[in-house]
């Protein structure tokens, strides 16, 4: 049986009726007919001789492949011959017709009719439109005797009434499209890769999720049956850790790295309500019902947060962040207490790259003025102080953390970075403030007084300056006070004490 090939036909047509054709098609250069999201778009508006012209591929090249595998392009039958020249035929009748329509509508539109009115007309009688066929019209219309300067003057308006109609834009769409598709059909893959390789941040992240998912679906059964206490409360409290997390390991790195600042503007500041909601909540006495609507509504925020992360957060991070900032992300999470029970899992491709924080100036001694050490003793020395250091130069750049446990997290990978990226926006603003002081000369030093974990912290930010009282960074230093507040509180007095 002779298999023909109908150039007027799109590849999609061509490609129902002679399955085989894919792969030869394939061969020839069109590699997206394999994929069957772009077959089932553009190729139902793409016929051979077009996709050629848009690949560069030869149309003799590929008759004479189409002609080696059994198919026949242009040596048809003579009963073949005359039902193409009819469909021919009728095709150009239709294309007359079409001209004439268009035409009908740009004199429409040059008599001073309204655009819209004249697209309402075009979009019933037209499912797309070639530019060929417009450039015709016009050209028919100046043939007519319409002046230059009046088909030119109207050039806009004739381009808003085809705006997105043209056979090529629906092309173009159609695949712009796909591969947006395609795209996120890579992106989705990649991020399910992550979350499912054991050990990964992002199989943790998940993990912390799916418990949180299930508190959630409980505290909301138990909220209806009645059964309100503060425990339920705090079976979701955890949230402040994994949300610490995302501040301190995500965050910042889609924004100053990939300069994508969406999820740190606006999932961070919805964070912080979360938390500060739960702490407002855990403050409250009287549980009424005021109270069990506060909470339901706070639950129903943290769900979408969820889903958020998963959809928006995670994809992200996963399209851009490199195997060595997951490195990073990994062994600064370490830091952090475990969140809903989920013990973190050791990733193999991490520890077996774990970051050196060896000095290898370790035997070069630093002379000060009030004496020497070398930098072995100088860590030493600054991890011993009772005290959580960070160092910002003059430049606004994270230069040093003191190690050690902290309850102000510092992740290393935050070093080298701006100090703004590591603050939620509603804190980042009076940081800004802040050190814009300092470099001014108007202030030296701001006392910060808070509660912390159950502990009572003094934040200390401090302009750190030369001898010449020039600005040269920024010092902030944090202290647990409880050890002063036990030492200071009244001491009961004992049997016989006055």
């Amino acid at each position: 049986m002779q298999k023909y090939i109908n150039l007027d036909l799109s590849i999609y047509e061509l490609a129902e009726k002679y399955p085989e054709l894919i792969s030869i098609m394939k061969e020839l250069g069109f590699t997206d007919i394999t994929k069957q999201v772009m077959l089932h778009s553009v190729g139902k508006i793409m016929t051979i001789p077009k996709g050629a012209k848009m690949k560069n591929i030869s149309m003799d090249a590929i008759v004479t492949v189409l002609e080696k595998n059994g198919f026949t392009v242009s040596t048809l039958d003579d009963s073949h011959k005359q039902e193409i020249r009819e469909t021919i035929s009728q095709s150009n009748d239709m294309k007359e017709e079409r001209i004439e329509l268009l035409k009908s509508y740009l004199k429409r539109l040059g008599a001073g009719e309204n655009l819209e009115a004249v697209k309402a007309d075009f979009v019933a009688n037209f499912s797309d439109v070639d530019a060929s066929e417009i450039m015709k019209a016009e050209q028919a219309i100046l043939a007519e005797g319409t002046p230059l300067s009046e088909v030119q003057k109207l050039c806009d308006v004739h381009s808003a009434l085809f705006h997105g109609e043209t056979r090529e834009e629906k092309i173009a769409n159609a695949e712009k499209a796909v591969n947006v598709s395609v795209l996120r059909e890579e992106r989705a893959a990649k991020t399910k890769a992550l979350v499912e390789e054991t050990g990964h941040p992002l199989n943790l992240f998940t993990k912390e999720n799916e418990v949180l998912d299930t508190r959630i679906k409980a505290a909301k059964v138990a909220i209806n049956n009645g059964v309100v206490d503060k425990n339920i409360l705090e079976s979701v409290r955890d949230v402040s850790i994994h949300y610490a997390k995302k501040g301190d390991l995500l965050y910042p790195v889609l924004k100053v790295q990939y300069e994508i600042s969406g999820p740190s503007d606006v999932m961070w500041t919805v964070d912080d309500e979360i938390r500060d909601e739960l702490s407002s909540l855990a403050k409250v006495d009287q549980l009424d019902d005021d109270w069990k609507k506060r909470f339901e509504a706070v639950l129903v925020r943290i769900e979408e947060m969820i889903y958020k992360e998963a959809n928006i957060l995670f994809p992200n991070c996963a399209a851009n962040f490199t195997e060595e900032e997951w490195t990073q992300i990994y062994h600064d999470d370490k830091d952090y207490a475990v969140c809903f029970g989920v013990e973190p899992e050791q990733w193999k491709m991490a520890e077996d790259k774990k970051i050196s924080t060896s000095s290898s100036y370790a035997e070069h001694e630093i002379v000060m003025p009030g004496g020497h050490m070398n930098v072995e003793q100088l860590t030493a020395l600054l991890n011993t102080i009772p005290l959580e250091i960070t160092f910002v130069d003059a430049e606004n750049i994270n230069r040093f953390f003191n190690e050690g446990p902290k309850d102000f997290k510092r992740p290393g990978m935050a070093i080298d970075r701006e100090v703004f990226s590591c603050h939620p926006p509603k804190v980042e603003e009076k940081v800004r403030q802040i050190i814009g002081e300092f470099r001014a000369g108007t202030l030296d030093e701001v006392p910060v007084w808070m509660e912390k974990n159950g502990k009572c912290m003094l934040v200390k930010y401090m302009a750190v300056r030369d001898r010449n009282h020039n600005y040269v960074g920024t010092v902030e230093i944090v202290q647990n006070m409880d050890f002063a507040r036990e030492y200071f509180q009244p001491k009961q007095k004992g049997y016989g004490e006055e």
